[in-house]
């Protein structure tokens, strides 16, 4: 087979300077690594991408975008991290009763906002867990009964499975994948 014949994969528009989480190491460590390498992951998924781009409904019928996700994933982190667990007193963000659905429908061109907001929840979220046990627990504003840092760390993991969303958003707007 020629080299003209092998497909050409589209390469990514940044360097991927993600630290892969260890294969060996205590919880916290495994937890921790595992965490922050799905938020630079998103990262990555948004690096480069003209900020117009962001918005933009690339999956008919889907409303899905890279902005929504963007605004979602800050929403998760401050919803699980300073309301749940550390019970601050902070207003939702991006969702109301009356719009539940703000995060992926209100695009109102914050998207510079929206990743400055997003980096500073993350950022809190790393001083909450830096200060508390896995053990440790906030009250779950849903059943009122105790909820873990662990069982915190874990579901916000998770919800950075639509790391994958955002992987297929990516390639619509510029054929860059697998990071």
């Amino acid at each position: 087979m020629s080299d003209d014949a092998v497909p050409q994969l589209a390469l990514p528009l940044v360097d991927d300077s993600r630290t892969t989480p260890p294969l060996v190491g205590d919880e916290r460590e495994i937890l921790t690594a595992y965490l922050d390498w799905q938020r630079e992951t998103f990262a990555l998924k948004c690096a480069g991408v003209a900020r117009d781009r962001l918005s933009e409904h690339l999956v008919p019928p889907s409303r899905l975008t890279l902005h929504g996700l963007l605004r979602h994933l800050a929403g998760v982190e401050r919803w699980w991290f300073r309301i749940q667990f550390a019970g601050e007193d902070v207003p939702l963000l991006y969702y109301s009763d009356d719009d539940p659905e703000q995060d992926f429908e209100s695009l109102d061109g914050d998207v510079e906002e929206a990743f400055a907001l997003w980096r500073a929840e993350c950022r809190r979220s790393r001083e909450i867990v830096a200060a508390a046990a896995l053990d440790d627990t906030g009250v779950n504003r849903a059943s009122g009964g105790p909820v873990a840092l662990r069982r915190v760390m874990v579901g916000t993991i998770a919800e950075y499975a639509h790391n994958g969303h955002a992987d297929l958003l990516r390639e619509r707007i510029d054929g860059a994948t697998g990071y």
